[in-house]
């Protein structure tokens, strides 16, 4: 057994290398792809940033939202479902003026769904951007949106997003997993058409045919909601485009807890979404096979311990390789490369765990979810 395992374990090793190479190749791809030109259009647009709690950095986020070269109207609309929220004090600290709704309403049992249905009766504009309370972009970013959206059949555009630390340890090796995995990993799904992704970084649409899709309240019990928008979008024949570019996503994990938690909860609820294309993503840990082949293959005498290393070395380059290329590519700041190893084999673990169960910690709750991600309040979960 321990001889067939190491093979095994060796030839997906191989196989992960292969991979990494290959997304070297699709990242340059992605990354070269045409922007459409500045669109003409100044109709005023609406920003919906749902808020739980006053995370580091999100005066900065709210900022960057507020300091955009975009000629036409903004309005930002902060939303929080709990009037003592803390995240509270910091829009009311916000140079400019925010639209700022406090309801408790809920809708479904997805949070921050119903927050998003409480602030979406305050929007003002035709076009919405839905963005993440811990996302932070540049002044160029709002001009980009609207130009894709104004391109033929485009229903919905979403941004691909790179991770920056500003809590500790702990968010440096978020921030590693998002720059080093799930970045890669995403360009890589794009660009062979086995991905087609959404994200809650940024999601603009056009009021009339996001109504028509059902709205918010079509997703209110799921917890891959914004990849419920984008399907929604697509089953009515429109395009969810995605420019060639990165928001930055601010990493506050502060504990070991938190970022297994995270790591856990996106994990089961990719399984759940899609498990056929989660179990075959296991050919993206090249470097935990390697040490799984080192092991068993030292333990069976299958390989020699000179194979086994080699393995190990050959995944981490090609996975420092990737890293590098997306940050000279992206203009990400560089990330600990005495991290990666570890980064590599936190990730293969919360794979596996991801594999049993299918519950999942989110926003101080427990939740558990069926094929397709629709929720339910674990029983353990407060009522409150």
């Amino acid at each position: 057994m321990l001889w067939w395992l190491s093979i095994i374990f060796a030839l997906l090793a191989v196989v992960g290398c292969c991979y990494l190479v290959l997304t070297a190749i699709l990242i340059d791809r992605f990354a070269g792809r045409p922007r459409p030109p500045a669109s003409p259009s100044s109709g005023g647009v609406t920003i919906l940033k749902p808020l739980h709690g006053a995370e580091p950095g999100l005066a900065d986020n709210i900022a960057s939202f507020q300091a955009q070269s975009y000629p036409g109207p903004i309005q930002i609309i902060c939303g929080v479902q709990d009037p003592i929220d803390p995240a509270i004090a910091v829009v009311e600290q916000q140079d400019a003026a925010l639209d700022l709704v406090v309801d408790t309403t809920m809708h479904g049992l997805n949070r921050k769904v119903s927050n998003l249905i409480n602030m979406w009766r305050r929007a003002e504009h035709d076009t919405i951007v839905l963005s993440d309370s811990d996302i932070r972009v540049d002044s160029d970013y709002l001009a980009g949106i609207v130009a894709v959206l104004d391109q033929d059949n485009v229903g919905a555009v979403t941004c691909l997003y790179h991770g920056f630390p500003v809590a500790g340890v702990w968010s440096r090796l978020a921030a590693l997993g998002i720059n080093g995995h799930f970045l890669p990993n995403v360009i890589t799904g794009v660009g062979l058409g086995l991905a087609r992704p959404c994200f809650g970084s940024t999601i603009a649409f056009k009021r009339k045919p996001f109504v028509e899709a059902g709205g918010f309240g079509a997703v209110a019990d799921c917890l891959a909601d914004d990849y419920a928008i984008g399907a929604s979008f697509r089953d009515r024949g429109y395009a969810v485009a995605i420019p060639p570019l990165t928001v930055g996503h601010a990493c506050a994990e502060s504990s070991a807890r938190e970022l297994w938690q995270h790591d856990v909860r996106w994990a089961r609820t990719i399984r759940s979404v899609d498990p056929i294309g989660y179990v075959g993503s296991i050919i993206t840990h090249p470097f935990p096979m390697g040490v799984l082949a080192a092991l068993t293959g030292g333990l069976a005498g299958s390989l020699t311990p000179t194979v086994g290393i080699g393995l190990c070395i050959a995944a981490l380059l090609c996975r420092l390789a990737v890293l590098g290329q997306l940050e000279q590519t992206f203009a990400l700041s560089a990330q600990s490369r005495w991290l990666v190893p570890v980064r590599d084999l936190w990730s293969f673990a919360a794979f596996a765990w991801g594999c049993f169960g299918n519950a999942a910690q989110w926003k101080g709750r427990e939740y558990r979810f069926s094929p397709g991600g629709t929720l339910a309040i674990s029983r353990s979960a407060p009522t409150t």
